[in-house]
Protein backbone atom coordinates (compact mmCIF):
# COMPACT_ATOMS: atom_id res chain seq x y z
CA UNK A 1 0.00 0.00 0.00
CA UNK A 2 1.27 3.47 -0.88
CA UNK A 3 2.17 5.91 1.85
CA UNK A 4 -0.65 8.34 0.99
CA UNK A 5 -3.28 5.55 1.05
CA UNK A 6 -2.17 4.41 4.49
CA UNK A 7 -2.15 8.03 5.67
CA UNK A 8 -5.77 8.40 4.54
CA UNK A 9 -6.75 5.28 6.48
CA UNK A 10 -5.03 6.59 9.62
CA UNK A 11 -6.75 9.97 9.25
CA UNK A 12 -10.20 8.41 8.80
CA UNK A 13 -9.65 6.02 11.72
CA UNK A 14 -8.48 8.89 13.94
CA UNK A 15 -11.53 10.99 13.13
CA UNK A 16 -13.85 8.06 13.78
CA UNK A 17 -12.33 6.36 16.85
CA UNK A 18 -10.58 9.22 18.66
CA UNK A 19 -12.63 12.26 17.75
CA UNK A 20 -16.00 10.51 17.60
CA UNK A 21 -16.99 11.74 14.14
CA UNK A 22 -19.79 9.82 12.41
CA UNK A 23 -19.15 8.09 9.09
CA UNK A 24 -21.50 10.62 7.46
CA UNK A 25 -19.43 13.55 8.79
CA UNK A 26 -16.19 12.02 7.51
CA UNK A 27 -17.73 11.23 4.14
CA UNK A 28 -18.92 14.83 3.78
CA UNK A 29 -15.51 16.25 4.69
CA UNK A 30 -13.62 14.07 2.23
CA UNK A 31 -16.30 14.11 -0.44
CA UNK A 32 -16.87 10.36 -0.83
CA UNK A 33 -19.76 8.04 0.06
CA UNK A 34 -20.39 6.73 3.55
CA UNK A 35 -20.14 3.13 2.30
CA UNK A 36 -16.55 3.79 1.21
CA UNK A 37 -15.76 5.23 4.64
CA UNK A 38 -17.16 2.06 6.22
CA UNK A 39 -14.94 -0.06 3.95
CA UNK A 40 -11.86 2.00 4.78
CA UNK A 41 -12.49 1.61 8.51
CA UNK A 42 -12.65 -2.15 8.01
CA UNK A 43 -9.43 -2.00 5.96
CA UNK A 44 -7.77 -0.15 8.85
CA UNK A 45 -8.69 -3.02 11.19
CA UNK A 46 -7.66 -5.71 8.71
CA UNK A 47 -4.24 -4.10 8.23
CA UNK A 48 -3.65 -3.76 11.96
CA UNK A 49 -3.75 0.04 11.87
CA UNK A 50 -6.65 -0.12 14.31
CA UNK A 51 -6.92 -2.64 17.13
CA UNK A 52 -9.97 -2.63 19.37
CA UNK A 53 -9.66 -3.66 23.02
CA UNK A 54 -12.60 -4.03 25.37
CA UNK A 55 -11.42 -2.83 28.78
CA UNK A 56 -14.01 -4.17 31.18
CA UNK A 57 -14.10 -7.09 33.61
CA UNK A 58 -17.27 -8.42 31.96
CA UNK A 59 -15.52 -8.94 28.62
CA UNK A 60 -14.26 -12.35 29.73
CA UNK A 61 -17.66 -13.54 30.91
CA UNK A 62 -19.24 -12.35 27.66
CA UNK A 63 -16.72 -14.48 25.78
CA UNK A 64 -17.65 -17.50 27.92
CA UNK A 65 -21.34 -16.83 27.25
CA UNK A 66 -20.82 -16.78 23.50
CA UNK A 67 -18.87 -20.05 23.61
CA UNK A 68 -21.59 -21.75 25.66
CA UNK A 69 -24.32 -20.48 23.35
CA UNK A 70 -22.45 -21.71 20.29
CA UNK A 71 -21.49 -25.11 21.68
CA UNK A 72 -24.85 -26.04 23.20
CA UNK A 73 -27.14 -24.10 20.80
CA UNK A 74 -28.56 -22.05 23.66
CA UNK A 75 -30.93 -19.13 23.36
CA UNK A 76 -28.82 -17.34 25.95
CA UNK A 77 -26.06 -18.03 28.46
CA UNK A 78 -25.52 -15.72 31.43
CA UNK A 79 -22.14 -16.12 33.13
CA UNK A 80 -21.47 -14.39 36.43
CA UNK A 81 -17.94 -13.54 37.62
CA UNK A 82 -17.38 -15.07 41.07
CA UNK A 83 -13.67 -15.94 41.16
CA UNK A 84 -12.84 -13.93 44.29
CA UNK A 85 -16.00 -14.81 46.23
CA UNK A 86 -16.67 -17.43 48.89
CA UNK A 87 -19.17 -20.22 48.26
CA UNK A 88 -22.01 -18.36 50.02
CA UNK A 89 -21.12 -15.03 48.42
CA UNK A 90 -20.96 -16.68 45.00
CA UNK A 91 -24.39 -18.26 45.43
CA UNK A 92 -25.96 -14.97 46.54
CA UNK A 93 -24.31 -12.97 43.78
CA UNK A 94 -25.45 -15.45 41.13
CA UNK A 95 -29.05 -15.22 42.37
CA UNK A 96 -28.91 -11.42 42.30
CA UNK A 97 -27.55 -11.34 38.74
CA UNK A 98 -30.06 -13.96 37.59
CA UNK A 99 -32.94 -11.89 38.98
CA UNK A 100 -31.63 -8.77 37.24
CA UNK A 101 -31.04 -10.54 33.92
CA UNK A 102 -34.35 -12.42 33.79
CA UNK A 103 -36.91 -9.94 35.10
CA UNK A 104 -37.40 -8.27 31.70
CA UNK A 105 -37.95 -11.64 30.07
CA UNK A 106 -40.49 -12.60 32.70
CA UNK A 107 -42.43 -9.40 32.06
CA UNK A 108 -43.04 -10.67 28.52
CA UNK A 109 -44.57 -14.03 29.49
CA UNK A 110 -48.13 -14.77 30.58
CA UNK A 111 -47.54 -18.03 32.41
CA UNK A 112 -44.40 -18.86 34.41
CA UNK A 113 -43.48 -22.27 35.84
CA UNK A 114 -41.35 -22.50 38.99
CA UNK A 115 -39.50 -25.47 40.46
CA UNK A 116 -38.02 -25.52 43.96
CA UNK A 117 -34.79 -25.62 45.98
CA UNK A 118 -32.16 -23.37 47.51
CA UNK A 119 -31.07 -21.68 44.29
CA UNK A 120 -34.63 -20.87 43.19
CA UNK A 121 -35.36 -19.61 46.71
CA UNK A 122 -32.45 -17.17 46.55
CA UNK A 123 -33.48 -16.08 43.05
CA UNK A 124 -36.96 -15.16 44.28
CA UNK A 125 -35.51 -13.39 47.33
CA UNK A 126 -33.44 -11.20 45.00
CA UNK A 127 -36.21 -10.63 42.46
CA UNK A 128 -37.31 -6.96 42.26
CA UNK A 129 -40.78 -5.69 43.04
CA UNK A 130 -42.30 -5.21 39.58
CA UNK A 131 -45.96 -5.28 38.58
CA UNK A 132 -47.14 -7.90 36.09
CA UNK A 133 -50.78 -8.47 37.01
CA UNK A 134 -51.48 -10.61 33.94
CA UNK A 135 -48.90 -13.20 34.97
CA UNK A 136 -49.91 -16.61 36.34
CA UNK A 137 -47.24 -18.53 38.27
CA UNK A 138 -47.50 -22.32 38.36
CA UNK A 139 -45.51 -24.79 40.50
CA UNK A 140 -43.83 -27.49 38.40
CA UNK A 141 -43.51 -29.96 41.26
CA UNK A 142 -45.32 -30.82 44.47
CA UNK A 143 -44.90 -28.24 47.19
CA UNK A 144 -45.90 -29.75 50.51
CA UNK A 145 -43.76 -30.95 53.39
CA UNK A 146 -42.85 -30.24 57.01
CA UNK A 147 -39.12 -29.60 56.51
CA UNK A 148 -37.58 -26.48 54.92
CA UNK A 149 -41.02 -25.19 53.89
CA UNK A 150 -39.39 -22.03 52.57
CA UNK A 151 -37.79 -24.08 49.75
CA UNK A 152 -40.99 -25.73 48.52
CA UNK A 153 -42.56 -24.67 45.24
CA UNK A 154 -45.86 -23.43 46.68
CA UNK A 155 -44.12 -21.04 49.05
CA UNK A 156 -41.73 -19.86 46.34
CA UNK A 157 -44.64 -19.24 43.95
CA UNK A 158 -46.52 -17.32 46.64
CA UNK A 159 -43.55 -15.09 47.45
CA UNK A 160 -42.90 -14.30 43.79
CA UNK A 161 -46.59 -13.62 43.28
CA UNK A 162 -46.50 -10.96 46.03
CA UNK A 163 -43.53 -9.26 44.40
CA UNK A 164 -45.22 -9.13 40.98
CA UNK A 165 -48.80 -8.49 42.16
CA UNK A 166 -50.05 -11.35 40.02
CA UNK A 167 -51.79 -14.67 40.62
CA UNK A 168 -50.43 -18.15 41.27
CA UNK A 169 -51.55 -21.76 41.51
CA UNK A 170 -50.74 -24.22 44.28
CA UNK A 171 -49.93 -27.90 43.95
CA UNK A 172 -51.30 -29.55 47.09
CA UNK A 173 -49.13 -32.63 47.00
CA UNK A 174 -45.59 -33.52 48.14
CA UNK A 175 -42.76 -33.65 45.62
CA UNK A 176 -42.08 -37.30 46.46
CA UNK A 177 -44.59 -39.86 47.75
CA UNK A 178 -44.09 -43.24 49.40
CA UNK A 179 -45.03 -45.45 46.47
CA UNK A 180 -46.36 -45.42 42.92
CA UNK A 181 -49.89 -46.32 44.03
CA UNK A 182 -50.08 -43.18 46.14
CA UNK A 183 -48.82 -41.13 43.22
CA UNK A 184 -51.50 -42.52 40.92
CA UNK A 185 -54.19 -41.84 43.50
CA UNK A 186 -53.05 -38.24 44.06
CA UNK A 187 -52.69 -37.61 40.32
CA UNK A 188 -56.37 -38.52 39.90
CA UNK A 189 -57.34 -35.67 42.20
CA UNK A 190 -59.05 -33.02 40.09
CA UNK A 191 -57.18 -30.04 41.52
CA UNK A 192 -53.76 -31.69 41.52
CA UNK A 193 -54.26 -32.92 37.95
CA UNK A 194 -55.36 -29.46 36.78
CA UNK A 195 -52.24 -27.78 38.16
CA UNK A 196 -49.93 -30.44 36.69
CA UNK A 197 -51.54 -30.00 33.28
CA UNK A 198 -51.32 -26.22 33.55
CA UNK A 199 -47.63 -26.54 34.34
CA UNK A 200 -47.17 -28.18 30.94
CA UNK A 201 -48.55 -25.07 29.23
CA UNK A 202 -46.29 -22.40 30.75
CA UNK A 203 -44.36 -20.04 28.46
CA UNK A 204 -41.23 -20.17 30.59
CA UNK A 205 -39.97 -22.52 33.30
CA UNK A 206 -37.32 -21.71 35.89
CA UNK A 207 -35.53 -24.74 37.34
CA UNK A 208 -32.39 -25.68 39.19
CA UNK A 209 -29.95 -28.51 38.59
CA UNK A 210 -28.60 -30.66 41.41
CA UNK A 211 -26.02 -33.34 42.07
CA UNK A 212 -27.79 -35.90 44.30
CA UNK A 213 -24.45 -37.04 45.78
CA UNK A 214 -23.24 -33.62 46.97
CA UNK A 215 -25.10 -31.09 49.15
CA UNK A 216 -28.44 -32.45 47.97
CA UNK A 217 -31.44 -30.57 49.32
CA UNK A 218 -33.57 -33.69 48.85
CA UNK A 219 -31.22 -35.63 51.12
CA UNK A 220 -31.03 -32.82 53.66
CA UNK A 221 -34.81 -32.72 54.12
CA UNK A 222 -35.17 -36.51 54.14
CA UNK A 223 -36.65 -37.16 50.70
CA UNK A 224 -33.76 -39.47 49.74
CA UNK A 225 -31.34 -41.53 51.82
CA UNK A 226 -28.09 -43.49 51.40
CA UNK A 227 -29.98 -46.48 50.00
CA UNK A 228 -31.42 -44.23 47.29
CA UNK A 229 -27.93 -42.92 46.48
CA UNK A 230 -26.66 -46.47 45.98
CA UNK A 231 -29.60 -47.06 43.66
CA UNK A 232 -28.72 -43.90 41.73
CA UNK A 233 -25.17 -45.13 41.22
CA UNK A 234 -26.52 -48.41 39.90
CA UNK A 235 -28.67 -46.55 37.37
CA UNK A 236 -25.85 -44.12 36.38
CA UNK A 237 -27.65 -41.05 37.73
CA UNK A 238 -25.57 -37.87 37.37
CA UNK A 239 -28.08 -35.17 38.30
CA UNK A 240 -31.65 -34.07 38.79
CA UNK A 241 -33.78 -31.30 37.35
CA UNK A 242 -37.19 -30.59 38.87
CA UNK A 243 -36.39 -33.64 41.05
CA UNK A 244 -36.29 -35.92 38.01
CA UNK A 245 -33.12 -37.96 38.20
CA UNK A 246 -31.29 -38.43 34.91
CA UNK A 247 -28.30 -40.23 33.46
CA UNK A 248 -25.25 -38.91 31.61
CA UNK A 249 -27.22 -38.88 28.34
CA UNK A 250 -29.79 -36.52 29.87
CA UNK A 251 -32.59 -39.09 29.91
CA UNK A 252 -34.64 -39.97 32.97
CA UNK A 253 -33.09 -42.88 34.85
CA UNK A 254 -35.00 -46.13 35.29
CA UNK A 255 -34.67 -45.65 39.03
CA UNK A 256 -37.98 -46.43 40.79
CA UNK A 257 -37.81 -43.10 42.63
CA UNK A 258 -38.67 -41.30 39.38
CA UNK A 259 -42.00 -43.11 39.45
CA UNK A 260 -42.83 -41.50 42.80
CA UNK A 261 -42.28 -37.86 41.85
CA UNK A 262 -45.32 -35.62 41.52
CA UNK A 263 -44.31 -33.01 39.02
CA UNK A 264 -43.39 -32.39 35.40
CA UNK A 265 -41.09 -34.92 33.73
CA UNK A 266 -38.03 -34.06 31.65
CA UNK A 267 -40.10 -34.84 28.54
CA UNK A 268 -42.65 -32.27 29.73
CA UNK A 269 -39.90 -29.69 30.27
CA UNK A 270 -38.60 -30.18 26.73
CA UNK A 271 -42.03 -29.16 25.39
CA UNK A 272 -41.95 -25.81 27.22
CA UNK A 273 -40.84 -22.96 24.89
CA UNK A 274 -38.18 -21.58 27.25
CA UNK A 275 -36.56 -23.47 30.14
CA UNK A 276 -34.17 -21.45 32.30
CA UNK A 277 -31.71 -23.30 34.53
CA UNK A 278 -30.09 -21.32 37.34
CA UNK A 279 -27.07 -23.33 38.46
CA UNK A 280 -25.44 -22.55 41.77
CA UNK A 281 -23.13 -24.62 43.96
CA UNK A 282 -20.24 -27.00 43.42
CA UNK A 283 -19.69 -30.42 41.84
CA UNK A 284 -22.57 -30.06 39.41
CA UNK A 285 -20.58 -29.97 36.18
CA UNK A 286 -21.51 -33.48 34.98
CA UNK A 287 -25.16 -32.84 35.75
CA UNK A 288 -25.11 -29.54 33.84
CA UNK A 289 -23.31 -30.97 30.80
CA UNK A 290 -25.80 -33.84 30.56
CA UNK A 291 -28.74 -31.42 30.74
CA UNK A 292 -27.20 -29.09 28.15
CA UNK A 293 -26.43 -31.91 25.72
CA UNK A 294 -29.95 -33.32 25.94
CA UNK A 295 -31.72 -30.04 25.08
CA UNK A 296 -33.58 -29.68 28.36
CA UNK A 297 -32.27 -26.13 28.78
CA UNK A 298 -32.70 -23.04 26.59
CA UNK A 299 -31.18 -20.41 28.91
CA UNK A 300 -28.55 -21.10 31.55
CA UNK A 301 -27.21 -18.93 34.38
CA UNK A 302 -23.93 -20.12 35.90
CA UNK A 303 -20.66 -18.95 37.43
CA UNK A 304 -17.50 -18.31 35.43
CA UNK A 305 -15.81 -21.20 37.25
CA UNK A 306 -18.43 -23.66 36.08
CA UNK A 307 -18.44 -22.24 32.55
CA UNK A 308 -14.65 -22.59 32.34
CA UNK A 309 -14.75 -26.18 33.53
CA UNK A 310 -17.53 -27.18 31.16
CA UNK A 311 -15.92 -25.57 28.14
CA UNK A 312 -12.44 -26.92 28.95
CA UNK A 313 -13.67 -30.48 29.39
CA UNK A 314 -16.13 -30.66 26.49
CA UNK A 315 -14.39 -28.76 23.69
Amino acid sequence: MRWEEKRDLVKIATWYYQYGWTQAQIAQKIGISRSIISKKLQDAKDLGIVEIFIKDETAYTVELEQKLESKFKLEEAIVVATHDLSYEESSNWLAKKAAYALNKRILKVNKLGISWGKTIRKFVNEFPYITHKELVIVPLIGGMGTEEVDLHSNQICYDLKKKMQCTCKYLYAPALVEDQTMKLDLSKNKYINEVLNEGKTVDMAIVGIANPYHNSTMQEIGYINNKDLEEFRYYDVVGDCNSRFYTSDGEEANSPINQRIIGLSLADLREIPTVVAIVSGENKEKAVVAALNSNIIDIVVMTDKMAEYILNTTL
